[in-house]
C-alpha cells in the first residue's frame, strides 16, 4: 500500500465498488483476521458508515487523530469518509455493521444519534444498556445471516434502535436537531467533502443546496456546531492532519492538495488552529506524544 494516500475500502481489504441502494453488510472482525492480523491500518469508507460493537477482548481504537484503549464491551459509529483503524489482541472480536449513506439517510429520522460525526463509547458489561445493545447486534447479525423475507424493512429498523442505544451510552455526542436542519447540514457536509479543495465561496454552497444563507448557517451551527466557513476550514484542517499523519508527502505538496496556492499561508493557517507548524505537528504525532 502506498504511503502517499489513505486507502478507501469497500470493507477492509477490498477495493471500493458501487453500492446497491440500501446496501447493508454485517460480519465479524475475526472473519478478516487473516487479512489484518489484528492491525487494521488507517483507512476510510467513502460511501458508508459503520457500527463496530466489540464483543470480546481488548485493543486500541483510532478515529482520526484520537485513540482509545478499550476492553469489551465497546462500540463506535464512524460516518463515511472518516479515517479509522485499530490494533487488537488475540481473541478480540466485534460485530461490524456497514450501512450505505443512502440507507443511513433514511435511518437518520428514527435515530437519536447524529449520523454526521463519529462516536466511541465503552463501559461496564453488567450495565443493562450494554446488554440491550448486545441483544440488538445479535438480532441484526441473525437477520442478516438468515436473509429472510422482509429483512429490508426489519434491518433498518433494528439499526436505528441500535444507533439510538449508542447515543444513550455516549450522551455527550447527542445533539438533536430538527430534521430539516439535519438534512441541510448533511447536504452541506457532503458538498464540503467534495469541494473543500476548490475554495467555493459560501454563496456557492447556498446556491447548490437551494437554500438561503441564513437557513444554511442556522443548520450548520445547529448540527455541525459552527458556521459554514468554519466547517470548510475544519474540513481542510482535517485533511491536512490526515495527510501529515498517515502519508509521507511534503508539507508543500499537502498545501497544494487541500487547495492552498501558497504553502506559507497554509502553514500559518495550520499553526493558528493547532498551535504548531505542520512539520512539528507531524513529528509529535509520529512519536506518539
Amino acid at each position: 500500500m502506498s504511503q502517499n494516500s489513505i486507502p478507501d475500502f469497500f470493507v477492509y481489504g477490498e477495493p471500493v465498488r458501487p453500492l446497491d441502494i440500501g446496501f447493508l453488510h454485517v460480519e465479524t472482525v475475526l472473519a478478516r483476521a487473516n487479512i489484518h492480523l489484528g492491525q487494521v491500518a488507517a483507512h476510510k469508507h467513502p460511501q458508508m458508515g459503520q457500527i463496530t460493537y466489540w464483543t470480546s477482548g481488548s485493543g486500541t481504537y483510532r478515529i482520526e487523530d484520537k485513540s482509545w484503549d478499550f476492553s469489551a464491551p465497546a462500540v463506535s459509529f464512524v460516518p463515511s469518509t472518516i479515517v479509522h483503524g485499530f490494533s487488537i489482541g488475540p481473541g478480540t472480536d466485534a460485530t461490524v455493521v456497514s450501512v450505505a449513506d443512502d440507507a443511513l439517510a433514511a435511518i437518520a429520522a428514527n435515530s437519536l444519534l447524529p449520523l454526521d460525526r463519529p462516536v466511541f463509547a465503552d463501559g461496564q458489561p453488567d450495565r443493562a444498556a450494554w446488554k440491550r445493545l448486545a441483544a440488538l447486534l445479535e438480532m441484526i447479525a441473525a437477520e442478516y445471516a438468515e436473509a429472510q423475507a422482509g429483512n429490508d424493512k426489519t434491518l433498518p429498523a433494528l439499526i436505528a434502535v441500535a444507533l439510538s442505544h449508542i447515543a444513550r451510552l455516549a450522551p455527550a455526542t447527542v445533539g438533536a436537531a430538527p430534521s430539516s436542519d439535519a438534512s441541510l447540514a448533511m447536504g452541506l457536509r457532503r458538498l464540503v467533502d467534495a469541494h473543500f479543495r476548490d475554495n467555493w465561496p459560501v454563496d456557492r454552497y447556498v446556491e447548490t443546496l437551494a437554500t438561503t444563507p441564513h437557513l444554511l448557517d442556522k443548520a450548520s451551527r445547529a448540527v455541525l456546531g459552527s458556521g459554514v466557513k468554519r466547517v470548510v476550514s475544519e474540513r481542510r484542517l482535517l485533511e491536512a492532519k490526515r495527510l501529515l499523519r498517515f502519508t509521507v508527502r511534503t508539507v508543500e505538496d499537502i498545501a497544494y492538495e487541500i487547495g492552498f496556492d501558497d504553502p506559507a499561508y497554509f502553514s500559518r493557517f495550520f499553526r493558528e488552529r493547532t498551535g504548531e507548524a505542520p512539520a512539528a505537528w507531524r513529528r509529535r504525532q509520529l512519536r506518539g506524544v
